[in-house]
């Protein structure tokens, strides 16, 4: 008798487990994905709307939905969905920069059991094409350029570098340049052509002349040019480049013998000083090659840092120091300032030593 009941209680088991699990609210989504296929840039947003039903016992309620990335943003059914009604789910996908392939989740977060779960959508997105505004977007009058700042990045003072930046004439009417340009001497603009007709391209060329310039390191130089448009006819814009020494090829036994530039320690930390208070420090450094070393310049990142080598040049295992003053007058917080240190050494030729603290406000 006791088997006959514990048989009958085994059999019975899953369609009681089966009817508790079927309990409360239950998600019932029609289809859980959806393929945008190839939509375009230009069109701007796409959206479907995911229907569900809600199969369960008693209310569902959607608590939030949550999409994988910002660019995808959604709304849903805010009510309580009764037992055998309907709801949705809205995914919006906006293309706006973001060409080729794209695969989402939202995850939906309900009291249904489970409380979690994921649908997604996909797609391609073609890129629109690219206007005039995109490419030059600065404006200058009726001139348009990429950048105000013609940036050269690294060179070195082996020769005159020239460069070339497009320009385009936005209006109706022809633009020339005249011939007065303001330039540093180190630098020297051409236009190609010299009148520009409208709506078309042309080229400012720029020549840099690194063998003529005092400082290395980074520079940052204005030149104003000017053109025959009745007004905003005066433009400026900046030149930037950084400035390292030149060192021809090398050859494994040269480079064996040249100068070698090495710091003790490139960072030493104050820790903590009051706001005011001026702090110096020593930078060890020794000339570990096998002929002389020079110091060529040193640059700080700010005005508020002070570097002053006690000597320039090194005989081989020499050392000297670069003795650093950091002045804390009107700062607070935590402070990191750089020098930069130009030296002959061909392996090495800019090395920074840094300077940290942290300044704190009496009272």
């Amino acid at each position: 008798m006791k088997t006959r009941s514990l048989i009958i209680i085994l059999v019975c088991l899953p369609f009681f487990f089966s009817l508790a699990q079927s309990e409360g609210p239950s998600i019932n989504f029609e289809e859980t994905s959806h393929d945008f296929g190839d939509i375009r840039e230009a069109d701007g947003n796409v959206s479907y709307q995911f229907e569900f039903t809600n199969t369960g016992t008693s209310e569902l309620i959607i608590q939030s939905v949550r999409p994988s990335c910002g660019c995808t943003t959604t709304g849903w059914t805010k009510e309580p969905v009764k037992p055998g009604e309907k709801g949705f789910v809205t995914a919006v996908y906006n293309p706006m920069n973001r060409p080729g392939m794209f695969n989402k989740s939202l995850t939906i977060i309900s009291n249904a059991n489970p409380p979690q779960m994921r649908i997604y959508i996909k797609g391609k997105v073609e890129p629109k094409p690219r206007s005039v505004e995109d490419d030059y977007p600065t404006v200058m009058g009726g001139l348009r350029v990429k950048y105000r700042s013609f940036n050269f990045g690294k060179l070195t003072t082996e020769k005159p570098v020239t460069r070339t930046f497009n320009v385009y004439n936005s209006t109706d009417e022809e633009i020339s340049f005249l011939s007065e340009v303001k330039t540093p001497e180190h630098i020297q603009v051409k236009f190609e052509p010299q009148s520009l007709a409208p709506k078309t391209l042309g080229a400012i060329q720029v020549t840099y002349d690194p063998t003529n310039v005092k400082l290395f390191g980074f520079k940052s130089d204005l030149v104003v040019v000017k053109t025959t448009e009745s007004t905003n006819n005066v433009k400026d814009f900046r030149v930037v480049a950084s400035i390292e020494e030149y060192f021809p090829p090398m050859t494994a036994e040269q480079l064996a013998q040249a100068p070698r530039l090495k710091f003790e320690n490139p960072v030493h930390d104050f820790g903590s000083i009051k706001q005011g208070e001026s702090v110096t420090t020593d930078f060890v450094f020794t000339n570990t090659g096998k002929s002389e070393l020079n110091i060529r310049q040193t640059r700080a990142s700010c005005g508020c840092t002070v570097s002053v080598p006690e000597k320039s040049t090194l005989q081989p295992g020499e050392s000297s120091a670069i003795k650093v003053t950091f002045n804390s007058a009107g700062r607070r917080g935590i402070q990191q300032k750089s020098i930069s240190v130009f030296s002959n050494d061909p392996a090495n030729p800019t090395q920074m030593i840094t300077v940290k603290a942290r300044v704190e406000i009496e009272g």
